[in-house]
């Protein structure tokens, strides 16, 4: 069993900031990229940041210069810092990680539950 549990989503004013985190539990034998997709009500979903095994991130330009992603692979957790949040930054956010199992050769998506962040005065 493995899971992707999400914190750090919430409730906040238009220019604040929040962190959200994503660890990876259970049989987990390697972690490949990570990355964080959102989807607000009646749109699809994108992915916002995306960081490989490297180090090399890339975001949607809508966010760039706001939002940081970072890892910590002793962790096997992703981040999410966003800051000078506005309000069509309000959606689901969910993580997404490349997971190998314990005893397993494949290399699988995996995804997290979501968290809600609201942007809202």
């Amino acid at each position: 069993q493995v899971q992707l549990v999400e914190s750090g989503g919430g409730l906040v004013q238009p220019g604040g900031s929040l962190r959200l985190s994503c660890a990876a539990s259970g049989s987990v034998a390697s972690v490949y990229d990570m990355g964080w997709y959102r989807q607000a009500p009646g749109k699809q979903r994108e992915l916002v940041a995306k960081i490989t095994t490297g180090g090399s991130v890339n975001y949607v330009d809508s966010v760039k210069g706001r939002f940081t992603i970072s890892r910590d692979d002793a962790k096997n957790t992703v981040y999410l810092e966003m800051s000078s949040l506005k309000p069509e930054d309000t959606a689901v956010y969910h993580c997404n990680a490349k997971l190998r199992l314990v005893f397993r050769m494949e290399v699988d998506d995996y995804w997290g539950q979501g968290t809600q962040v609201i942007v809202s005065s």
